[in-house]
Formats: C-alpha cells, sequence, structure tokens
C-alpha cells in the first residue's frame, strides 16, 4: 500500500475535530484494506512503531531531524531553522522545503507504507559508534523520496507528535463499525452528526468485546486483527498474557463517606488509600516482571520488590495489582510518593539508592492466577486468594490495611487513622464486582481530605525573566478530550524550587524539558507532550481564553508524575468538567 494513501487518511482525519467523523474515516478505511499489513497501519495511524505495552522508543530529538532534511534536500541547516522558527512545528518545515528541495532525487521512489515503517523500526535498533549518521541516512532515505506532505507526517511521527486528533475511542468504534456494522445496520447522519443504529444492545455488546480485548491487549493492531479474522468470539476469548502488562483498574472520586457507601454498596471493603505508586507484578517461568501504570517494565530498577514477591507469592503464574510505598529507613514511617520517585528512572547504583530509599509492597488484588484469569471472579474471592498466597512481612509485602463495613462512623475513624498514618485516605469497594481494566469504575471509588489535583501534561513553556532567565519556568499545561487532542487549560510557574536540593527544582524541570522541544518563537517553546505533572489549584472557572473551555485559578505544581503517568492517563476534559460542577455544588 502507498504511503500516499496514508496520508490522504491523515489529511482527513485532521480536517475535522467531529469524534464521528473521525471514527467513519477510520472505519471507511479498515473495510477497504485487503491483504496490506493492518497491523503496521494502524500502529502508524496512532503515530507509533510500537504498541503501547512495547518500551521501545524512537528516541529522536529535534536538531538529528533538523541534520536529516538538510541531507536529504541540500538546503541548509540555517534556513531550515530559519523555516522552523517561522512555523513552529518541524513537519511543516519539512512539507515546506522538500517542496523546494535542490538535492537530485535520480534514486528516489515512490513511498509505500511497509518502507517508512521498516526504516523508522531499524532507527529505534541503532546503538553505538555511527548510530547517529546511520538513523539521519535512514530518515533521509525517506524524505529523499517524499512527496511534501508525506514529509510532514513522516517528521510528526518520528517526532510522537502526529497531531492527528485520533482517540482511543475512535479506533474502538471504528473496528466495531468496521467488522460488526452489518450485523447492527450502522449508519452515520453526518448532516446532524448523529450516530443511527438498529439495536443498541447488540452494538454496546461489541463495543464492549473490542474494549475488553484492547484493554488485555494494550494493541489496537491485535484487537483489529482478531476482529476481522474470528470476529467477537475471537475478541472474548482473548486473554491476559503474563509477562505483558495490562492496564490497571482506576477510582472515581467521592466527597465523603455516605456518597462513598452509595455509589459501591453495603457492606463495603474499606481500605489504606497509599501515596505511593502502581506497581503489576508478574510471575512467569519462575521470574518475576514489574510493570508501573504506564505499562513500563521496571523490573531491573526495584530487585527488592522482585525478591519479596519470589519470595513471599505462592503460585506458578500470577498478575498482582499493588502498590509501593517509600519509608524512612530510619524512623520506619511511609514518605510521600516523592521521595522514591527517582527509584523509577534509575539505572545505576540501584543497591544503594534502594538501601537510601527503601520500599513496601502493599498487595490489593489479583488478576490472574496458575492459568486462571481472575478479573470475572466477586473482589471478595479475589481478596481471599490474596489471604490464602501471600505471606506477609512487614516493610516488604504485605496486603493493604483494610476493614469490612456499612457503618459510617466507622469508615470516618478508619479515614482519620489512614491519614494520621501519612497516607491519602480511603479506597471503598464493592465486594461481588469484577476487576475492569483501563475503566474508571463506580464499585471502587476513593475519598481524599482535599480537592482532587488534576494530572496534566506540559505541552509548552517560557523562558523566566531575571534570576530565572537560565530556566523554563512557565509551564503550558493541557488536558485531553475523547480524540486525545490536547487542550490548553491554563499556565503555572509556582510550586518548583529554585535550589535543587530544596525539592522538584526550576533546573530539574528545564533539563526534562530541553530535549523534548520541537519548536521555539522568540521565548517560549513547545514540546512533545511527554512530562506529566500533578497540579493543584483554589479553582476551576470558565475561560475561552483556552482550547478546553477552563483555566485553573492559582494553579501550583505538586510534584512530577511522568514515572507513572503515560499522556493517555492526564485528567480527560469531562473529568474537569465534573469537578468544576461538584465544586459550585
Amino acid at each position: 500500500m502507498k504511503y500516499s494513501s496514508l496520508v490522504d487518511l491523515y489529511r482527513k482525519l485532521e480536517s475535522t475535530t467531529k469524534r464521528l467523523e473521525k471514527t467513519k474515516i477510520i472505519s471507511d478505511m479498515l473495510k477497504e484494506l485487503k491483504g496490506e499489513n493492518l497491523s503496521n497501519i494502524l500502529l502508524l495511524l496512532q503515530g507509533r512503531i510500537f504498541p503501547q505495552w512495547d518500551e521501545t522508543k524512537l528516541g529522536i530529538a529535534s536538531r538529528l531531524v533538523v541534520k536529516s532534511i538538510s541531507k536529504a534536500t541540500g538546503i541548509s541547516i540555517e534556513k531550515i531553522e530559519k523555516e522552523w522558527k517561522k512555523t513552529g512545528d518541524l513537519g511543516l518545515t519539512a512539507q515546506n522545503i522538500v517542496s523546494k528541495k535542490t538535492q537530485s532525487t535520480l534514486f528516489s521512489h515512490e513511498l509505500t507504507i511497509q518502507k517508512v515503517f521498516n526504516n523508522l523500526k531499524k532507527i529505534s535498533t541503532l546503538e553505538g559508534k555511527g548510530s547517529v549518521d546511520r538513523k539521519i541516512q535512514l530518515i533521509a532515505e525517506l524524505l529523499t523520496s517524499s512527496k511534501p506532505e508525506e514529509a510532514r507526517y513522516i517528521i510528526r511521527t518520528l517526532l510522537e507528535d502526529l497531531r492527528v486528533g485520533v482517540g482511543e475511542g475512535s479506533l474502538r468504534d471504528a473496528i466495531v463499525w468496521a467488522y460488526f456494522g452489518k450485523e447492527i445496520s450502522i449508519q452515520l447522519n453526518e448532516k446532524e452528526n448523529k450516530l443511527e443504529i438498529t439495536d443498541r444492545d447488540a452494538y454496546n455488546k461489541f463495543v464492549s468485546a473490542v474494549q475488553q480485548a484492547y484493554d488485555i491487549t494494550n494493541d489496537f493492531a491485535v484487537v483489529a486483527e482478531i476482529a476481522k479474522k474470528t470476529g467477537i468470539k475471537g475478541l472474548l476469548d482473548q486473554d491476559m498474557v503474563v509477562g505483558r502488562p495490562i492496564k490497571v483498574m482506576l477510582a472515581l472520586k467521592v466527597n465523603d463517606a455516605a456518597e462513598g457507601i452509595g455509589r459501591v454498596g453495603k457492606p463495603a471493603e474499606v481500605e489504606y488509600k497509599l501515596d505511593g505508586f502502581r506497581i503489576q507484578a508478574h510471575k512467569v517461568d519462575n521470574k518475576i516482571k514489574l510493570f508501573t501504570r504506564r505499562l513500563e517494565d521496571v523490573t531491573a530498577q526495584f530487585p527488592d520488590i522482585a525478591l519479596y514477591v519470589k519470595n513471599n507469592v505462592k503460585g506458578d503464574s500470577f498478575i498482582l495489582d499493588s502498590e509501593t510505598v517509600g519509608y524512612s529507613p530510619k524512623t520506619k514511617k511511609y514518605l510521600p510518593f516523592q521521595n522514591i520517585s527517582q527509584r523509577i528512572k534509575r539505572k545505576y547504583n540501584i543497591e544503594e539508592i534502594s538501601k537510601k530509599f527503601p520500599v513496601e509492597l502493599n498487595v490489593f488484588d489479583i488478576l490472574y492466577y496458575n492459568g486462571k484469569n481472575m478479573i470475572k471472579e466477586p473482589f471478595r474471592k479475589r481478596r481471599d486468594l490474596l489471604e490464602k498466597i501471600v505471606r506477609q512481612k512487614e516493610k516488604q509485602i504485605v496486603l493493604v490495611k483494610k476493614i469490612i463495613t456499612d457503618d459510617e462512623k466507622k469508615i470516618k475513624e478508619f479515614f482519620k487513622a489512614s491519614l494520621e498514618a501519612g497516607n491519602e485516605g480511603l479506597m471503598l469497594k464493592n465486594l461481588d464486582s469484577p476487576y475492569k481494566p483501563g475503566a474508571r469504575v463506580g464499585y471502587m471509588v476513593k475519598l481524599k481530605e482535599t480537592m482532587e489535583n488534576l494530572d496534566l501534561v506540559i505541552i509548552g513553556a517560557e523562558w523566566g525573566e531575571g534570576k530565572r532567565a537560565k530556566w523554563l519556568s512557565s509551564y503550558i499545561l493541557a488536558c485531553r478530550d475523547d480524540n486525545s487532542n490536547l487542550l490548553e487549560i491554563g499556565r503555572v510557574s509556582t510550586g518548583l524550587k529554585e535550589k535543587k536540593e530544596e525539592g522538584f527544582s526550576f533546573g530539574e524541570m528545564t533539563e526534562l524539558l530541553m530535549p523534548l522541544i520541537i519548536s521555539e518563537k522568540a521565548r517560549e517553546v513547545r514540546v512533545k507532550p511527554e512530562i506529566i505533572i500533578e497540579v493543584a489549584y483554589e479553582e476551576i472557572q470558565k475561560s475561552p481564553k483556552y482550547s478546553s473551555g477552563f483555566a485553573l485559578r492559582f494553579p501550583r505544581v505538586i510534584r512530577s508524575r511522568s514515572e507513572e503517568r503515560s499522556v493517555e492517563d492526564i485528567s480527560s476534559l469531562d473529568y474537569v468538567e465534573e469537578l468544576y460542577y461538584n465544586q459550585k455544588k
């Protein structure tokens, strides 16, 4: 299949903000595909070369892209950078430069999707001496053969910033429309932007099946192949692969014990809500693998946890859901998340830092055990199993502290005890509920003392003035909509420290953002959306100034969340709206 065909698809998707229109565009493409490599096309459509669970990254910096454009076109780096400052988009810069390239195209060929995919995949494997030159060569090879518009999307894919607004919901529904549409007669009324379905229950069944398969595989390319070849049975039969992370279940927020009990039912299991980070522990082939909420393998960074699990959990194969919390080696008291967050990224001196920042694994759920998928079993049964297979050792591995009650007074007392122990609050869970990977569900809720903070991604920044002139010190924040479009919700410039030893500093943030810069105009830069921060605020306000329609009053940075959150995990626009209306109550 020609790459130009995929570019046509990108152009159509970029031309509309309507989710239903995007879904139809993708669905029509899926229906038309014959023998082409469906997996590669769906990955490229998401701006990816690897599925979400695969940690392999392209890791291409903007400066290397500029050199590649120069090599492919014969146009000087200075002229390319001048054009880049004018457009603020390196993809658009490539399009403009390729349209007037002076380099001979004697050896150019019409690009295919397979050629683009193969070259980009090769880039991720190159390391060591000469790898930079080889990467430039592989990129330039594509640009030499590309038409101007093709160059735009090749560069955006390299920088992992495709900008066509394809969200998980659109991909999921497009698979349903393409492969099950005839069974339920789906029609899009484009004039009214309304979906017309003959059998809504059947439609919801197919959507649920596709979503379930995706939550387990974290790969729409795999899900589409299954739906196309084996239909709904194949989707429903899709099982977890131990050793490959799945999305964790998330909780809704409630304001008090009464609301919590009202949501999850009586009696409820009430657990401490810990201030740590999520760890999914897998055992397969007598080996332990540890994954974060953002599906990153951190086994090497936490050999202590891997050992605790291996020595104290019975079973040949399993998947545990848990929270890792740090504690003081002197006082043995729990510490806030930021005290141990640096362990996630550490690759050297692991033993030394594990002694300095020891951790305890608090297990609270089990998804798979000895060949059996446990997610459809009631929670009480999953917890009972944990009680039997986990040998608890304080400050190593324990089951999260809990009570079972329907008494609001007892819940309030337990809430107070949790806060005094240094925790964030409580979790309330329905005893008969299944485990729903990737979902924010009503039968698991969280109760916290403070207003719910937001997890937002930095999409831009501004150089400071005066003593902050050497730092990027004002950050443009974004939430996301249903199509994974990033929508501005304000700026933040408080909460960070000026000295590194005092805590998360402007200098550290600048070091994180510098390699991610993809455009620069005057004192403002645009960056790859990778740095996630937790932001507190006094109030959410309506605001036409920002694309989200909202602004944060007196926002401040609380901590970095990049170690355990991805862009897919940031606060959604729907969630911001919910918090806005709740605060008005």
